[in-house]
């Protein structure tokens, strides 16, 4: 008689076969993360974008309501801002990254670590995994690097892997600490509705790997913000995550962050490139298997979330003035500084200025192996250039991800392409893993939190209130 486990899986591996024919998310291209940025390859020639941009310019403040003096008050008001806190950021330096215990994710986080993380967003998490396990991980997946035909950035000497089916990731991935410190800290994300988004129910996307050796000055991807780059504005309903930005005057303030009410449906990558998160991924993250410090090849992130946001979101519709001098309106120009369709939104100090980027993106300070770094989706985030180090570098690229419909329809193509070794559906396309040796399997998932987290088991309702939602959910994955 097989076991619970094994009789599961050949019910879950029918439900496959039955929704893998309903499943019409087109195939990426094969690549590796240099498709992404444009500073991983700084040969390409950004070309002009189309006039259509001009009018979309046009089109936006209509749409969010602004007029041209609420927008250029917005303007003013979010630079006289900027001008402080970004003075206190380069006094503070990594003293401004807030630092959480897993010993606190497990009590709840104080009002104060949670104000500071909105703030900055971003948060280093200690303590989670035991130095030895991700020890573990680092020489596991070493082992199936060597083992493997594998692929990655730069081709000659690879820093990130395209690997997402290893034994090690998916250990990570379902590492009940793991998983509770993203049950924790999606608590500040909401929906008022309190119908479409499960934020106590983390689900995993899969993600690559980085094991930067040191003296590296090839993985140097600039400050960016991932999850699409002119879709913020082109989008109609991405860009009303935004809305109260972009109808000007005094309602940069108030922007939310947090607030998944338009996030759930926005439309993050509208040219279907390879790279391009489709989801709901509120934050990014890595779970370290090295001791790093600053200047060994670390992450560096820009820590003020939502004024830098207002910013951002702005620059479009302004230019420098004469002779250098105060910015005007741009209405006219399809100039949207740093977007490129099908890659991430870039940024730099001639494209944004007023960022000081040079002195405020901030490295990550020391961590240990099993810590766990986390940013907001919005948050400016770069590597540094140089892996100055005498370790490597390497971390497992693990975000954290909430359950809704749309991300369930992801996360059941994500498990086709698990069960047959392919890469995660967002990321280069290709044969992958489907003929390496060792790499993962359903068997190998051995938590029923684990197996829900890659849906290979149904969710469970927290309470009345998302009953509808697991339901839902459920029958995406299972019919």
């Amino acid at each position: 008689m097989p076991s619970p486990l094994g009789y599961f899986l050949k019910t879950c591996s029918r439900t496959m076969m039955t929704t893998a024919a309903q499943t019409k998310r087109a195939a990426k291209q094969e690549g590796t993360i240099a498709d992404v940025f444009t500073s991983l390859d700084p040969g390409t020639e950004v070309a002009a974008l189309p006039a259509r941009f001009a009018q979309l310019k046009k089109d936006v403040l209509t749409d969010m309501g602004a007029t041209h003096a609420s927008i250029v008050q917005a303007w003013k008001e979010v630079l006289a801002a900027l001008e402080g806190r970004t003075k206190e950021i380069v006094s503070l330096g990594g003293e401004v990254i807030p630092r959480v215990s897993f010993t606190d994710i497990e009590r709840g986080l104080s009002n104060n670590q949670k104000d500071c993380i909105r703030k900055s967003g971003v948060v280093v998490v200690t303590g989670a995994v035991p130095k030895e396990e991700a020890l573990r991980w680092k020489a596991s997946v070493k082992e199936y690097i060597t083992t493997n035909p594998v692929k990655g950035f730069p081709a000659n000497d690879i820093q990130v892997y395209e690997l997402y089916n290893s034994k090690a990731q998916i250990a990570a991935r379902t590492h009940p600490a793991i998983l509770r410190t993203q049950q924790e800290l999606l608590q500040p994300w909401h929906d008022p509705s309190n119908k479409h988004v499960g934020f106590s129910t983390p689900i995993s996307y899969f993600d690559r790997l980085r094991i930067r050796t040191p003296g590296d000055i090839s993985f140097t991807v600039g400050p960016h913000i991932d999850g699409g780059s002119v879709e913020r504005w082109e989008d109609p309903t991405f860009r009303r995550v935004f809305r109260r930005i972009l109808a000007g005057g005094a309602g940069w303030r108030s922007h939310d962050p947090f607030d998944v009410s338009w996030r759930v449906e926005a439309k993050q990558d509208l040219y279907n490139a390879p790279g391009q998160c489709s989801v709901l991924r509120c934050w990014q993250g890595w779970t370290s298997l090295s001791m790093t410090g600053v200047g060994e090849g670390t992450l560096r992130v820009l820590p003020m979330l939502s004024l830098a946001t207002a910013y951002i979101m702005l620059r479009p519709f302004f230019r420098p003035g004469p002779a250098g001098g105060e910015w005007v309106l741009d209405l006219e120009s399809s100039s949207f500084p740093g977007s490129i369709p099908g890659k991430g939104q870039e940024l730099n100090e001639e494209t944004h200025p007023h960022l000081r980027l040079g002195e405020t993106m901030t490295s990550i300070p020391e961590i240990q192996p099993g810590d766990q770094v986390y940013w907001h989706c919005d948050t400016v985030h770069s590597v540094e250039n140089l892996h100055g180090g005498q370790r490597d570098s390497s971390v497992f690229y693990i975000p954290a991800i909430p359950l809704s419909v749309k991300n369930a329809s992801y996360i059941r193509d994500q498990r086709a392409h698990f069960v047959h070794g392919l890469p995660a559906p967002d990321f280069p396309g290709g044969s992958g893993e489907s003929t390496f040796t060792g790499r993962a399997t359903a068997q190998d998932i051995t938590t029923s939190q684990g197996r829900r987290a890659l849906g290979f088991e149904p969710f469970v309702s927290g309470g009345v209130e998302n009953d509808e939602l697991v339901d839902a959910a459920n029958r995406v994955l299972f019919g």
